[in-house]
């Protein structure tokens, strides 16, 4: 079984800072540290998508699912905290947060019967 995290942040609005948030997330250019340490931790997929400067990341996760592990690996591994100070620099958290923001399920068309 799996859950799903969607979170958000904005990208610093510069055109350059845009194209190398997509470029560093283009196929073959994202570390395999970091690729490989999500999976360890039980991120069985995840995508993010933009519009204008705005990021949405959809996460689905496995039962195994452990983030306080991600985040260890992440601040221990030389690797992830390069891939993340670099990340950092192009990113603008929304006002309230640190980093991605949790955005909460407010409308699921399954959770509403069919006439």
């Amino acid at each position: 079984m799996t859950r799903r995290f969607v979170r958000t942040i904005d990208l610093d609005g510069d055109p350059a800072a845009i194209a190398a948030y997509e470029k560093a997330h283009s196929p073959g250019s994202t570390p395999p540290a970091v690729l490989a340490s999500q999976r360890r931790h039980g991120v069985a997929e995840l995508a993010i998508y933009r519009v204008g400067n705005r990021l949405m990341m959809v996460m689905d996760v496995t039962d195994t699912f452990d983030p306080e592990g991600l985040d260890r690996e992440a601040q221990s591994d030389p690797a992830l905290i390069e891939w993340h100070r670099h990340m950092k620099a192009l990113q603008r958290p929304l006002p309230g947060h640190d980093g991605w923001a949790e955005m909460p399920c407010i409308f699921r068309q399954s959770d509403h019967p069919w006439e």
